[in-house]
């Protein structure tokens, strides 16, 4: 079970307020990780999950920063010190026709689901790379394999994020750090909630083997696995906790 064991570790969740980065928050916590709890504007939401890692003989903060933009990133990465885990967990997504989305709404789609990967790995990769060791987890999605129709810009984030992943996991292998992928399917969260999605997108999102949508924890445990030392061979892979949407 050691195996298993993030002590004496520092992980930094991007997005960690809500949802999924939640979920990855606590359980690492529970796995003795100190955690640093990234969040945009949510300072309440972000403090319930320090107060709730503390509350059970953990240590985290919250950092308040947007991920999409490089001097905030180099901020969050200043204030947290040493980064020995990163999951780049902040996301947004849009259901709207290609032809009706704007060119500002691509930018920023593009901005949080993968600009941010790029500078979350640019700012902690140096002192990794030091160290000799470091794990990077990237949340993709089952659409970034799949695509959708009026998706076009989340699809292509999460394609994005699979191939960057790939990428810094063949030239920081040698340095000895681990980059993986996570690509869930639907996932019961406040962001893909069926007062933000259409009838029809639930529909599609229920319409796999499982005919339901996991749970924020269900995500968490995949990313645990990546970060802990029972993945230690795994290496530029895209784990798919997803009800069977995707089956390679």
């Amino acid at each position: 079970m050691n195996l298993i064991s993030l002590h004496d570790r520092t992980a930094l969740v991007t997005g960690a307020a809500t949802g999924i980065g939640r979920a990855i928050a606590l359980l690492f916590a529970q796995a003795g990780a100190r955690v640093l709890v990234n969040h945009l504007n949510q300072n309440e939401q972000a403090q319930a999950v320090v107060q709730a890692i503390k509350n059970a003989g953990g240590d985290a903060i919250a950092i308040d920063a947007d991920v999409s933009l490089a001097a905030d990133v180099q901020r969050l990465v200043n204030e947290g010190g040493e980064v020995h885990v990163l999951v780049n967990n902040a996301g947004i997504i849009q259901e709207k026709p290609f032809l009706e989305t704007t060119e500002a709404e691509w930018d920023r789609m593009l901005g949080v689901d993968l600009k941010s990967v790029f500078l979350m790995a640019r700012a902690v990769l140096p002192g990794m790379v030091a160290r000799g060791s470091g794990v990077i987890v990237n949340l993709a999605s089952d659409l970034g394999i799949l695509g959708r129709e009026n998706y076009a810009p989340y699809c292509a984030a999460k394609a994005g994020v699979i191939g960057l992943t790939r990428s810094l996991a063949r030239e920081f292998a040698p340095h000895g750090i681990r980059v993986n992928a996570i690509a869930p399917g639907p996932v019961n969260t406040a962001m893909v909630s069926l007062e933000n999605m259409s009838p029809a997108w639930m529909e599609k999102e229920l319409a796999i083997p499982q005919h339901r949508v996991a749970e924020p924890e269900e995500i968490a445990a995949t990313a645990l696995f990546l970060a802990s030392d029972l993945s230690r061979f795994y290496c530029g892979q895209v784990l798919g906790p997803n009800g069977g949407s995707v089956m390679p």
